[in-house]
């Protein structure tokens, strides 16, 4: 019979590459690393969160500027989609009197 031996056991690492890194593979990288710096960041985004959630004056500046910016939004993909309209009735119109030019 053959002896039983301890194998070696195989280590895998897994290393990230340019396309797996995600969409916030940047935004890790200019946080802080320390745990005594990443306190620190808490800290301050937790207490600005605090004024700004707690200022109902800045709060409804906030939600204004953000129906300001969807209003914005929304008029500027109606203007595309009219400008898309406009090409493709340019574009068949083309198509059309090719069709018929002799």
């Amino acid at each position: 019979m053959a002896k039983k031996g301890k194998g070696k056991k195989q280590k895998f690492t897994v290393v990230a590459t340019p396309q797996n890194q995600g969409i916030f593979a940047a935004l890790t990288k200019a946080l802080p690393k320390k745990g005594r710096d990443q306190l620190l960041l808490g800290l301050i985004i937790g207490a600005t969160a605090t004024y700004v959630l707690g200022n109902e004056e800045i709060r409804a500046r906030l939600i204004k500027a953000g129906i300001a910016l969807y209003t914005g939004l929304i008029g500027g993909v109606e203007e595309l989609r009219e400008q898309f309209a406009d090409i493709q009735a340019e574009l068949e119109a083309q198509a059309g009197q090719d069709a018929v030019a002799p």
